[in-house]
């Protein structure tokens, strides 16, 4: 078991990727920080959201990206909570018209920090 301080630098990095493959809209960079069964769900403007991972992806891959629309990168990390092999990350994630808050769980899979879930909700500002 790596230190905190270790685990918190690979879980920044997990969760970096996971920034830049939303804003890129690169899906192979998404699929490397997800856990293939990771489910996603919650509520875009109070609407239920549900997802698998695949289904998440595809719908990444034919959307524009924030990047090819010209948008400012303003994706954040707000906190992170380690225990032993577990972690939850909150991150503000304001893409397109949106201002989502995700709540990722993440487990260290075969060596690896990996998000296992997505919890996501659009507050209005």
């Amino acid at each position: 078991m790596k230190n905190t301080n270790e685990n918190r630098k690979r879980i920044t990095s997990v969760l970096e990727d996971y920034f830049n493959g939303i804003f890129v809209g690169d899906v192979d960079l998404l699929k490397s920080v997800f856990h293939p069964q990771a489910f996603l769900s919650g509520d875009i403007k109070g609407e239920p959201y549900f997802k698998t991972l695949d289904q998440y992806l595809e719908g990444v891959k034919n959307r524009k990206s924030p990047s090819e629309l010209g948008a400012a990168f303003g994706m954040e990390i707000l906190s992170i909570e380690i225990i032993n092999t577990i972690a939850i990350a909150k991150t503000r994630v304001p893409i397109f018209e949106y201002n989502y808050y995700d709540l990722l769980s993440l487990s260290i899979i075969d060596g690896q920090w990996v998000i296992t879930n997505k919890l996501l909700t659009h507050v209005n500002e």
